[in-house]
């Protein structure tokens, strides 16, 4: 029966596991608090599950497709940063830097620029091919508060956060070495795919309190909106367009990632100007990595089946 409700749901593998743990998370937190379960289900836990993703992804990767991967990835990356930050700039030179609606720049820039890899990756496997899957470790460079800063026109004062890149590429390249010095361990790592998605889904999904789309408020849902509805389908666009691929993707990189919750408070250490924008500008971000963890898998899904993936050939 749960096998069935996991291939009956779109993404379900990823989405349902992490919905009931988010459930779990938000209204029964101390089912939570124990130190094991914190450890498998927390922060290391989701660094732990993602590692092995990656080297399973790496695997089944052939170094002449590496070039495939450099594009693909750097294509969502560049698409999703230029968005969010011709989003953010506009927003700041018609309203000031305390933006509309109760959204700054600041916040939008922390939405949209980043991407949830975990998420990514997930849907990738789900939908996609083994060079989608590895374009993660590309887009792991929308992690922290570089690319915010740098929209900001602050780059000269961040700090580029090389360790939370490195900890995305280096499983990749060690899967990718182990599996084509050796087709049949790549064999082997290929059926741990969907088992590793499910616990996946588990550790995203234990991260996430759904409180935190209240505290965001109206303007925390109109954020996450934005960053689906306006950025979604321009990154979409990029992927058709410059990769030539069928979009999906572009769906998959859309989801904003948990951690540029942290970033407006990153971003002001930077520039003490930017203080007063911290916490509705934290509070909007948690609210759109909530909202959009749960609404793209099912916008991809929904795509990948509409208008074609490569686990979901489109009949013609």
């Amino acid at each position: 029966m749960i096998t069935k409700i996991l291939r009956k749901v779109p993404a379900g593998t990823l989405l349902v596991p992490m919905l009931v743990l988010s459930l779990i998370h938000t209204f029964f937190p101390a089912w939570l608090d124990s130190a094991l379960i914190r450890y498998t289900f927390g922060s290391a836990g989701t660094y732990t599950v993602l590692g092995i993703c990656l080297v399973t992804a790496g695997a089944q990767l052939k170094l002449r497709e590496l070039l495939r991967v450099l594009r693909r990835g750097g294509v969502l990356l560049l698409a999703k940063f230029l968005i969010g930050a011709a989003l953010g700039i506009l927003v700041g030179k018609c309203f000031g830097m305390q933006g509309i609606f109760g959204i700054s720049s600041l916040a939008i820039i922390c939405a949209v620029t980043s991407t949830n890899g975990g998420l990514y990756y997930a849907l990738a496997q789900d939908l996609g091919d083994e060079v989608d899957a590895a374009a993660v470790g590309i887009l792991a460079v929308s992690n922290g508060p570089f690319l915010t800063m740098l929209a900001l026109g602050a780059s000269g004062l961040t700090s580029f956060d090389l360790k939370s890149i490195l900890a995305m590429v280096l499983p990749l390249l060690i899967g990718m070495i182990l599996g084509n010095l050796d087709p049949t361990f790549a064999e082997f790592l290929s059926s741990a795919t969907p088992v590793l998605t499910f616990f996946l889904g588990c550790v995203l999904g234990a991260g996430i309190d759904l409180k935190n789309v209240l505290l965001g408020g109206l303007s925390g849902i109109l954020l996450g909106l934005i960053t689906l509805f306006i950025s979604g389908p321009f990154v979409v666009l990029c992927d058709r367009f410059l990769n030539r691929r069928l979009g999906y993707a572009g769906w998959a990189a859309s989801a904003t990632a948990g951690n540029a919750v942290a970033v407006p408070a990153a971003v002001a250490l930077a520039d003490t100007t930017l203080d007063p924008l911290v916490a509705n500008a934290t509070a909007q971000v948690a609210a759109a990595v909530i909202l959009t963890a749960v609404l793209v898998p099912l916008i991809a899904a929904w795509w990948g089946r509409k208008y074609g993936c490569p686990k979901h050939p489109k009949n013609t």
